[in-house]
This record gives C-alpha cells, sequence and structure tokens, in this order.
C-alpha cells in the first residue's frame, strides 16, 4: 500500500506559539521547521498570516519557495482570513490579512487559502454572506489558488453541513471545504451528517486530531489546548477517513495538533509523533 501523503498544518510545526498570541509567530526558524516537516516524512506544510510577515521581512517568499522545493515538499496552504465580508472602509475588516495572503500565493501557489468566519453563535442569515464569499473566491482565482472554509463549532458558520450549505449556495468552483476532525465532532455531526453534506468536489483538504471524550475548559479552551495526537482521543477517525475516502478524498491529509504539552517539544520531535500517529489511523 502506498503511504499517505501527509501536510504538516500550521500549528503543527510551529513551536511554543498559540492561537492565543498576538502575534502569534513561530519562534521557530523558517527553515528549520521545513527542514524537520519534510525529514519527518510530510509531503506539505501550512503557514498563518503571521508567519508570512516575518518571511516577507526577512528572507522574502521566493527564497521560502526554494526552501520548500529544495526539501521536496510539494503541497502548502496558507491561512487565516476572517471577516471577510466586512467592507474595507468599516472596522474590524480583514483586507491587510487578505493581500498579505494573495501576495504569497503569488509566489508559494497554495493549494488554498483557508478561511474561518469570527466567533459567535450560528449566523441566522448565511445567505448574506455568499456574495462577499464569491467575490473573495473569485479574486483568489486571479491569485492562482482557491478558498476552503473551516467551520468551526465555537462560529458563526458553525458545522460542516453549514458550510457546505453555503458552499451549494454560493456555487463558486474556487470555494470548497476544510473538513477538520476535531470541529467535526466537537460540533456533535455524526458521520451519516457528514455523509448526507459531502458533495462531489467539494472536499478541498482534511485535518485530522484527536481529543479526550470530555471538552476540557471552554471549546476554544479545548481546540487550542487541548487536542491529542491521532488515536490516543476519543473521535472515530477511522470511521472518518474511511467515509472521507468513499467521498473521493484521499489526500494530502493535514495534521493539526495544538496543545500546551504538543508546543512544548522540540518541533523535530513533535512533527515526528504528529506523522506516526496519524499513519495509523490512515
Amino acid at each position: 500500500m502506498t503511504r499517505p501523503q501527509l501536510v504538516a498544518t500550521a500549528w503543527t510545526s510551529a513551536g511554543d506559539t498559540s492561537p492565543l498570541r498576538v502575534p502569534a509567530t513561530s519562534p521557530v526558524p523558517i527553515a528549520e521547521r521545513v527542514a524537520a516537516v519534510a525529514e519527518a516524512g510530510f509531503t506539505g506544510l501550512g503557514l498563518i498570516a503571521d508567519d508570512l510577515v516575518a518571511v516577507r521581512d526577512s528572507i522574502g517568499f521566493a527564497a521560502l519557495r526554494n526552501v520548500i522545493t529544495d526539501h521536496g515538499l510539494t503541497h502548502v496552504e496558507i491561512e487565516l482570513i476572517e471577516r471577510w465580508w466586512v467592507p474595507r472602509a468599516e472596522a474590524g475588516n480583514s483586507y491587510q490579512v487578505r493581500e498579505l495572503l494573495f501576495e504569497a500565493a503569488d509566489v508559494l501557489a497554495p493549494a488554498f487559502i483557508k478561511i474561518g468566519s469570527e466567533l459567535g453563535p450560528p449566523t441566522p442569515h448565511p445567505e448574506q454572506l455568499i456574495p462577499p464569499l464569491c467575490e473573495l473566491a473569485t479574486q483568489a482565482a486571479e491569485h492562482g489558488t482557491r478558498i476552503a472554509i473551516e467551520t468551526m463549532p465555537f462560529s458563526i458558520i458553525s458545522t460542516v453541513p453549514m458550510g457546505a450549505d453555503i458552499i451549494s449556495a454560493a456555487a463558486h468552483p474556487g470555494i470548497g471545504l476544510l473538513v477538520d476532525a476535531w470541529h467535526v465532532f466537537r460540533a456533535g455531526t455524526t458521520l451519516e451528517e457528514l455523509r448526507a453534506a459531502l458533495t462531489p468536489g467539494v472536499l478541498f483538504g482534511v485535518e485530522l486530531d484527536d481529543a479526550a471524550q470530555a471538552v476540557v475548559g471552554t471549546l476554544f479552551e479545548d481546540t487550542v489546548d487541548h487536542r491529542l495526537l491521532c488515536g490516543e482521543g476519543s473521535f472515530d477517525l477511522r470511521g472518518l477517513v474511511a467515509l472521507l475516502r468513499d467521498k473521493g478524498f484521499d489526500g494530502p491529509w493535514g495534521v493539526e495538533i495544538l496543545s500546551s504539552s504538543f508546543r512544548r517539544l522540540p518541533v523535530s520531535q513533535a512533527v515526528k509523533l504528529a506523522a506516526e500517529s496519524a499513519l495509523t489511523v490512515l
């Protein structure tokens, strides 16, 4: 059997930082991260906007592209655009991040740009998000990439079925889903509901991770500080993988581990553990 292709998503190789830090830039030099990811057997990696700022202001995107290529990595993902529906002239807009990621996309050629939404209860008017979403996707296409929506149970686009409905209504070929195991199971979405929601071509990416049966702290605290390596928690990851393969997805599979203990490990050790654990469920 061919070894599944794996992607070390941004937080998996970031070292001692977290989404709660501002900025959340990885303290690990980018060349060291890329080397560790390649050595662990991954075929790609992800980077957050704060990392991209650091790269742009130091070695530059072209040099990073060369480092990635020199280590044999073939898949890049970048993230995260939130509040993409807020007009440029209004407070809280994310155009600075959007333009940074597009600038990076011109050089790094990511498979997709990951987007979220914002914290809060599920929006009662998802239809209002569709025009700005299509505009964002059209802009992304002009930079040679696509948009992948990551649904999160503590956000206004809270579940995969909800995200899939928005994508279906948008009917734009450059918009798809990023399905994260944590967000599937912590949202209470069943595999049957997931199967019904996934239409052909909608899956752009998948992220694997695990967690304890009970939520530790708030949902946001649980996702940032208490994820487990694949196979060490309560999620039916083998069932999820089988369903996604049945729906036509077979990688590359993202691995996204965030936890207080994981981020304290040397990055070379952390990414190897992440890869080895993911392979046990693939």
